[in-house]
């Protein structure tokens, strides 16, 4: 009997480990399914920087963040679930976890690398965040890991499959910004910016990446945390962030469009998160919100000041909200989870003033 139990936990145990399977409880069934591989910065971030040496002012790994959907703080720089957690729904995969999580190998579900405060330079936040060139070498782990479990064909196969989500460029904008210390032109500077973005996706590509989709960049020059910075303007927004946000949006198709005829059998969408926000920061009550411009948690103008949570360097002083879903940001630079659930919608059903010209299902599905 306990050879028999032995040998049925044996079987059990190589399913789950050596080919795709969707599990259910400790019984694990094969299944085809497209894995989820998420790149990027804190808007798609959940909770890689709990795992690294950094600064508080990079995590979010302390209330009030969470509190809405988890109960409490995963690193999520949101109240709740954020656009990865929610398409991992609608495709029928389990929550995917940051991929440093020490209890988490279901990669046939795919992985989230991306990591709050990152872009795509590696001088942006340099040592505090995972940058994406480490993202991308954590990627290039699991794909070894996918050739020794399963062979350079089934590996190959399972990521051509797979779908990719990358969100990625804000954090180098707000950084140029802050610092004022680039020696590039706006135009020189978002070249720099789209070209390494492009490197990486021709990386992936090589490991078989064909289905990606790409997140635009926000008005920046909207959020509340660069409005307190020049809260004295009539202008509700800051311009000057704004217009090198316009050009790398601008740029961004191009950069792809190019990129799809080099690489052969790329496909791509792009979500215009732009608009998105833009729509919902002006018009709030028409998508069910009572304000658009000022956060829910922080303090000072806007509530931009990003103390959100009392624990990081600008001080322990914050204000919260007493109804989240009122709001459109829940703190300086980031959406609440309605924000994100309505964006994660439109996107997966392919809505075509957010995506194009693939819906998110439609990737998964084919």
């Amino acid at each position: 009997m306990m050879s028999l139990r032995f040998h049925f936990y044996f079987l059990v145990l190589y399913a789950c480990i050596f080919i795709p399977t969707q599990c259910l409880g400790k019984i694990c069934l094969q299944k085809e399914h497209a894995a989820l591989f998420v790149f990027g910065d804190s808007l798609v971030d959940v909770g890689i920087n709990n795992y690294i040496n950094t600064l508080t002012d990079v995590q979010a790994n302390f209330p009030p963040y969470g509190e809405t959907f988890f109960k409490y703080p995963t690193g999520r720089a949101s109240n709740g679930r954020l656009i990865p957690d929610f398409l991992a729904e609608y495709a029928n995969l389990e929550l995917i976890p940051p991929y440093l999580h020490p209890g988490y190998h279901r990669y046939v579900d795919g992985a989230n690398f991306a990591s709050g405060g990152a872009g795509t330079l590696d001088e942006t936040r340099q040592g505090l965040v995972v940058a994406l060139n480490t993202q991308l070498k954590y990627f290039k782990n699991v794909d070894t890991l996918f050739k020794q479990r399963l062979g350079e064909k089934e590996a190959k196969k399972l990521l051509s499959k797979a779908v990719y989500l990358t969100s990625v460029g804000s954090n180098d904008y707000l950084f140029r910004f802050t610092s004022n210390s680039s020696v590039y032109s706006p135009k020189e500077y978002v070249n720099l910016v789209i070209g390494n973005f492009t490197n990486v996706i021709k990386e992936i590509y090589k490991k078989g990446g064909r289905k990606h989709v790409f997140l635009n960049l926000p008005p920046l020059g909207c959020l509340p945390l660069v409005k307190a910075t020049t809260p004295e303007k009539a202008n509700p927004c800051v311009e000057e962030v704004t217009s090198i946000t316009k050009l790398h949006n601008k740029a961004l198709p191009k950069a792809l469009k190019k990129l799809k005829s080099e690489l052969r059998g790329l496909k791509y969408s792009i979500a215009d998160f732009y608009t998105f926000l833009s729509e919902r920061i002006d018009n709030p009550s028409k998508y069910g919100f009572k304000e658009g411009k000022i956060s829910c948690c922080g303090t000072g103008p806007y509530n931009g000041i990003y103390s959100c949570g009392g624990k990081r360097a600008v001080g322990p002083k914050y204000e919260l909200c007493r109804n989240i879903s009122d709001y459109v940001f829940f703190d300086a630079p980031h959406p609440t989870e309605k924000a994100y659930q309505q964006f994660a919608e439109l996107i997966w059903s392919g809505s075509p003033n957010v995506i194009r010209p693939h819906s998110l299902k439609e990737f998964f599905d084919h």
